[in-house]
């Protein structure tokens, strides 16, 4: 679930939006196909400030001795997070928001062929998902790393999904970042039904090399 995401707010607007102060190894944007294990645009907070940052999308867990030591950990499940050895401690101290524009998720055919989806918030807002983060070190190389919380879908979701990602909304930040004490766990739910709208799109995007905005054009 939530395998495939596009950023096309500037980095300066996204540093702005969520008053948050930008590195300068920003990812490149606009970018209409961030596949996992590519970096991603995530805000954190120390409790005082929010930075707006790089992160490799697919978390790392500290005994991996390798990157690719195990199962690539793109996402993290709402309902057992606080448990999973690889998420727990990340899930009560290093929690962070992934920001994006919209994400992709798929269909089939009733011949097997998989037809791609856009799915944006209704708005027209970013997205803002609720992520986890871990610093990773493998000799020589050191990876700061991140998944998306996802939860059981709504039921706009639910039509192509059973997951979806955590959204959060503008004034749930702060508590899932850490800066207005405990409770982010009740965060951790399905978005309102109207939060989502979705459209098809052409399976050029079911390529990670594919790039260009018309990958979110709706399929007629």
């Amino acid at each position: 679930m939530c395998g495939r995401i596009a950023v096309t707010l500037p980095t300066d607007a996204m540093a702005q939006l969520f008053a948050a102060a930008p590195a300068n190894d920003l990812p490149h944007v606009p970018n209409f196909n961030v596949c996992p294990t590519d970096p991603v645009h995530v805000v954190r907070s120390d409790g005082s400030q929010r930075s707006l940052g790089a992160m490799r999308w697919g978390f790392i867990p500290q005994w991996y001795k390798k990157p690719n030591d195990g199962p690539l950990l793109i996402n993290a499940r709402a309902e057992t997070i606080a448990e999973k050895p690889a998420f727990r401690t990340a899930c009560r101290d290093r929690r962070c928001v992934v920001l994006a524009t919209g994400f992709y998720e798929w269909t089939k055919d009733a011949d097997g062929n998989r037809l791609p989806w856009y799915i944006t918030r209704s708005d027209g807002a970013p997205l803002t998902f609720a992520g986890i983060w871990q610093d990773w070190e493998g000799g020589d190389t050191r990876l700061r790393t991140c998944a998306i919380v996802t939860t059981g879908a709504n039921t706009t979701m639910s039509a192509i999904h059973h997951r979806m990602p955590v959204l959060l909304e503008p004034e749930q930040l702060s508590l899932w970042l850490g800066e207005e004490g405990k409770g982010a766990a009740r965060l951790m739910q399905p978005a309102p039904e109207d939060t989502l709208q979705m459209h098809r799109v052409g399976t050029a995007v079911n390529s990670n090399r594919a790039e260009g905005s018309e990958l979110i054009v709706p399929f007629d």
